[in-house]
This record gives C-alpha cells, structure tokens and sequence, in this order.
C-alpha cells in the first residue's frame, strides 16, 4: 500500500455523512475563537463542501466570502447550500487565481494535511490578504485528540498491520500545534496563536458510526472501500467491540482540532 493511496475528496454528499456533521461543529468554535469583526472580506482555501464558509456567512456578516476547492464535487455541493453573499469555484489552494491584498481575512479548514506542499498555503493565504489581514486555519488532531480514528486504526491495524501506513497520525504532522506554528511563522505571518478547539461526536448506535466509513472519502473510508467483503466485516466486528456504548446504544467520542492564527505585515 502505497502512502496516501486511499485519500479520496470527490463527492460532498458522501464526506457530509462521513465527518461533514463533525467539522461544521469545529468551524463554530473556531470562529468563536478567531472573533471576526463584521464586514469584512473573507476568503474560504479548501473550502470543502461548505462546512465553514456556511458559518461564516450564518454568524459574520461578511461583506464577500469566497470559497474555492481543488474538487468540483465538493464545490457543486458547497453551492447547492450557500447563503449569503458566498461564491464558489474550483482552484488550487497553493497557487490562488486571485489579486494581493484583496481581503482581509482568509481561512482554511481540514485541509493542509491533504496539500502536497502544505507550507504554499499559508504563504498564498498572506499574499492575498491586505497588510494587517488575518490567516488562520485549523486541522484534526489526529495525533490524540480525534477518539473515532484513534479506535478505527487501532482495530484496523490489528488486524492489518500494514494498514499502519495510512494512519493519519502517522502521516501528517500537522496535526500538532509546534508543526502548525511553524508553518505560519515561516509564511511570514506575525503574531501567531495556535489553540485547541473540542467537540463532542454523538452517534445513535453502531450503524450510525460504521456506515460513514463505507462513503470512500478520505484515508479511513478508502481503506475500508479497497478491503475483501471478509476483510471489511472483520474490522467492523472488531470495531464494534472495541466502541464504547451507553446501556442505550449510544456512542459518545471526543474530537479535538488544533487552531492556528497571524496577522500580514503592516
């Protein structure tokens, strides 16, 4: 298995069911921690199907928003649930089809560990964000804060010891907050913080965690989607057993993100 062989985003609807309902919680916190001033431009890099860009335009009044995404799945579906004065279209998140200094804040969620060259973004967020401007995003803490993955690989490594490769805590150092501290300092960007952003993922029952994997977007799906139907019935037994429920089927897990943010030089 080849690194990064199962990192598939195509299809908005299908990464909704699998993490979708988790990251627009995250984009809530994180604009609470980021305390925007209303008004102001904003560009959305790797904006996904729309979980963040949505917030935004639901709680800043943003003057513009512009969301772009590498994937035309991804951009249809943040279309089809804009509101407000958002725009989306496809483009490369580390060479923006856009003018300097054209907006005051550009925000990135969920997406910097998927970038070949991770430090590009950063570096094009600031050229394009006026002297003053806010850059800032945030990632998973796939290293010990996302409890869902930590269980997944953990049953699939088991049971697979090469599916140790594809583990993203393993993959993406970005995950932590010295990594994404640096990455902003070398962009040039000025007083940076970096802080972590806590949910709570709540599931119905087993089904309601398992089927989500079974969407192929993103390195836990694709994993999933390429084993044997035995193969994959084994790693849901095993993770089924190793999940743990109330008395009432429910499933209760922590997920925690890691916030990053600077200013452009005056």
């Amino acid at each position: 298995m080849s690194e990064g062989r199962f990192d598939v985003w195509a299809a908005g609807e299908a990464y909704e069911r699998y993490m979708g309902r988790w990251s627009r919680l995250v984009a809530d916190g994180f604009l609470e921690w980021l305390a925007p001033a209303p008004d102001a431009r904003w560009l959305d890099v790797g904006c996904g199907s729309g979980a963040l860009a949505s917030t935004v335009a639901a709680r800043c009044r943003p003057r513009t928003l512009l969301g772009l995404d590498g994937s035309a799945g991804f951009v249809a579906t943040a279309r089809a649930t804009a509101s407000g004065p958002a725009h989306f279209a496809v483009a490369d998140a580390q060479a923006l089809p856009v003018r300097d200094a054209v907006f005051d804040t550009a925000v990135s969620g969920l997406v910097l560990n998927f970038l070949p060259t991770p430090g590009r973004a950063p570096a094009e967020a600031a050229r394009v964000v006026r002297p003053g401007g806010v850059v800032a995003a945030y990632v998973w803490d796939y290293a010990e804060g996302m409890d869902l993955l930590r269980l997944f690989w953990a049953a699939a490594t088991d049971l697979d010891p090469s599916a140790a490769a594809q583990d993203e805590r393993r993959r993406f150092p970005l995950c932590r907050p010295s990594a994404l501290r640096l990455l902003w300092t070398e962009a040039g960007l000025t007083e940076v913080t970096v802080a972590p952003i806590d949910i709570t993922t709540r599931f119905a029952h087993f089904d309601d965690l398992w089927d989500p994997f079974l969407s192929g977007q993103g390195p836990a799906p694709g994993y999933v989607a390429a084993l044997p139907p035995a193969a994959r019935e084994r790693l849901r037994g095993t993770l089924r057993e190793r999940v743990p429920a109330d008395a009432d089927g429910t499933i209760t897990l922590r997920a925690r993100a890691w916030a990053v943010r600077g200013r452009t030089r005056g």
